[in-house]
């Protein structure tokens, strides 16, 4: 059987062992879904819904569990809906282009580590807004499209294993400029700034033996620079009724 193009999700299914694996392939996954969930808030309101766009494996769900939301997770590929509903997920077979989902039905919207992969970003944006109530929260992370960013996801990280062969295409990588023009057409003010793996974690997944151990083997870290890994978080325009 020919390889899989580059971006194609049908890879995620073979890669379905990696989600929840210690010291796998998606273990830097772990460290972004951790700093995503730092910034989503406990729940205002009873019934408060979290929709997690792109939500894999259910990387997120440990860190948001105890905020009152019900936890909803669209996704394109069943294994990784399979994983994610054996950790309280509910979920949702559906494109992040084109979310399954009733206007601003959502208190706050995730995109962790998905923009990157989407051909039509003004459409994935749209969505995202679109399902997320006035008042509402975003939250994402995603990759720049720099030659710096292209450079350490691509080219170096496929080499070293911090990214799996192919399952990137840099040229649908993402500018914050793009990015914040593009939410300001739905109402959200996107604040974002640059994220790093601490350099002890990444040294031990890389290079020194690892067992199951007891949770992740680094974090991410904030920074100045949004080079190559940025986050942003927002809030539509209105008040949350």
């Amino acid at each position: 059987m020919p390889p899989l193009p580059r971006n194609d999700p049908r890879q995620y299914d073979d890669l379905a062992g990696e989600w929840w694996r210690p010291g796998g392939g998606f273990e830097i996954l772990h460290w972004l879904a951790r700093s995503r969930g730092a910034l989503v808030p406990p729940a205002q309101r009873p019934a408060a819904i979290l929709v997690d766009a792109g939500c894999g494996g259910g990387l997120l769900a440990p860190h948001v569990e105890r905020l009152g939301y019900r936890h909803v997770g669209v996704d394109l590929r069943r294994a990784g809906l399979e994983q994610s509903a054996a950790r309280g997920v509910t979920p949702v077979t559906g494109d992040v282009t084109a979310l399954p989902l009733a206007d601003g039905s959502a208190d706050v919207v995730v995109a962790g580590e998905i923009l990157e992969h989407v051909p039509d970003l003004p459409a994935a944006v749209a969505e995202l807004c679109r399902v997320l109530r006035p008042g509402g929260l975003l939250v994402l992370d995603t990759v720049n499209g720099t030659r710096i960013g292209r450079f350490l996801t691509v080219t170096l990280g496929e080499r070293f294993g911090v990214a799996p062969v192919g399952l990137h295409d840099p040229e649908l990588f993402v500018d914050p400029g793009e990015l914040t023009v593009e939410c300001a057409k739905h109402g959200v003010k996107l604040l974002v700034r640059g994220l790093r793996p601490s350099v002890t974690g990444l040294i031990r997944w890389l290079f020194l033996p690892t067992g199951p151990g007891p949770g992740p083997l680094g974090r991410m870290i904030p920074t100045r620079s949004t080079a190559v890994v940025y986050q942003g978080m927002g809030r539509k325009q209105g008040e949350m009724a």
